[in-house]
C-alpha cells in the first residue's frame, strides 16, 4: 500500500496536468525565444502570414528527437507546399541547437525554450521527468487546429501535421 501511494505521489508530483494542456480551439500565446543563430523569434511575426507546425521534443541529439527532427526535414518540402513553418523547441540553448541543426541538414527554425517558459505556456505534458513531445498546428490567425501526443512514435508527429495542414488549406 505504501509503495503505491509513493508511486502515485510521484506520479502526480512529475506529471503535468493535462487540463493546463492547450487544445485544438485555443490561441496559440504570445512568446519570444532565441533561435539556433541567436536571432529573437516573435511569434506574432509570423501570425497572419502563415501557418505553424510548433513541435516540442525532449533533448537534441537523442535517437528518438532526432529521428523526429530528420523526419520533419525529410518532409520540409511538403511543408513548404502549405506554406507553413515548421519549429521545433526543446529546453536545449542556441548552442545545442545550432550543432543539431548543423549536424542533422535541419532546413527549419529551432528555438531554445531553457527556462522551459512556452513549454508550460503550451501546458505540454512531462511522461515522470522526461519532457513531452507534442506537435501543434497552428492556422494563420493563431488559432490550434491539431494536436498530436506521443513520446515513441515520432514519425508520426509529421504525418499529423502534414494531414492537418492538407485539411485547413
Amino acid at each position: 500500500m505504501k509503495r503505491i501511494l509513493i508511486f502515485s505521489l510521484t506520479f502526480l508530483l512529475f506529471a503535468c496536468n493535462s487540463k493546463s494542456q492547450l487544445k485544438v480551439g485555443d490561441k496559440v500565446p504570445a512568446f519570444q525565444l532565441k533561435d539556433q543563430d541567436g536571432n529573437t523569434f516573435d511569434i506574432s511575426t509570423a501570425l497572419g502570414k502563415q501557418p505553424l507546425v510548433i513541435y516540442f521534443y525532449p533533448k537534441d541529439e537523442t535517437s528518438v528527437c532526432t529521428k523526429e527532427a530528420c523526419s520533419f526535414r525529410d518532409a520540409y518540402t511538403s511543408f513548404s507546399q502549405y506554406g507553413a513553418k515548421v519549429i521545433g523547441i526543446s529546453a536545449d540553448g542556441v548552442a545545442s541547437h545550432k550543432k543539431f541543426a548543423e549536424h542533422h541538414h535541419l532546413p527549419f527554425t529551432l528555438l531554445a525554450d531553457t527556462s522551459n517558459t512556452v513549454r508550460k505556456l503550451f501546458g505540454v505534458p512531462k511522461t515522470f521527468v522526461i519532457p513531452g513531445r507534442v506537435t501543434y498546428v497552428v492556422d494563420k490567425q493563431g488559432v490550434i487546429v491539431h494536436t498530436f501526443n506521443s513520446m515513441k512514435d515520432s514519425e508520426k508527429h509529421v504525418q499529423e501535421a502534414l494531414a492537418a495542414l492538407k485539411n485547413i488549406k
